[in-house]
């Protein structure tokens, strides 16, 4: 690779490092995971940047990369393994007064096409038809996905909602 090429690399993975990792969040709920999807994300941007440089949507191609590499994982059960940990970590409490936690939590037990193409809608804020292109499928499928998402994570919220509500009133 070219010096100025190895130049704007750096330069581009420091501008947008700590975006790709929320974008991973997101996307599969777990810091850790998402960040190792980042790292193999840029190591897959590195292989390609000399034909991808030229191009106005290198932010856009990189998230569709973390995408990626995200539905991998899940195809290859890479979730599924054992993690051993000497305590158990720290969970987040939905005490502090705001709906994030509950969203977040709710936004992780969606299966991961569905989770996917909600972040992409609505926390990336892209169209259906380039949501679809990213996700290298058609719109329906981007369609239904939301659709079914919200959904499912409607229920979820309400669930949460009521069994919440039934512990403090016991």
């Amino acid at each position: 690779m070219r010096p100025e090429h190895k130049t704007a690399y750096r330069e581009f993975v420091a501008a947008n490092l700590d975006r790709m990792c929320r974008f991973a969040y997101l996307t599969c709920g777990d810091w850790h995971r998402g960040e190792d999807a980042v790292q193999t994300a840029f190591v897959k941007l590195y292989a390609a940047w000399p034909r991808v440089v030229r191009t106005d949507r290198l932010e856009s191609y990189t998230r569709r990369i973390v995408t990626n590499v995200l539905i991998d994982q899940y195809r290859r059960g890479w979730f599924r393994r054992e993690k051993v940990a000497e305590a158990v970590p720290d969970s987040p409490q939905e005490s502090d007064g705001t709906d994030r936690v509950a969203v977040l939590r709710a936004l992780q037990r969606l299966p991961v096409r569905q989770r996917a193409t909600l972040v992409w809608r609505y926390w990336e804020d892209q169209s259906v038809a380039e949501t679809a292109r990213i996700m290298r499928c058609s719109e329906n499928t981007v369609k239904t996905q939301t659709a079914r998402g919200l959904r499912t994570l409607r229920g979820l919220l309400t669930e949460s909602i009521n069994e919440s509500f039934e512990g403090s009133h016991a």
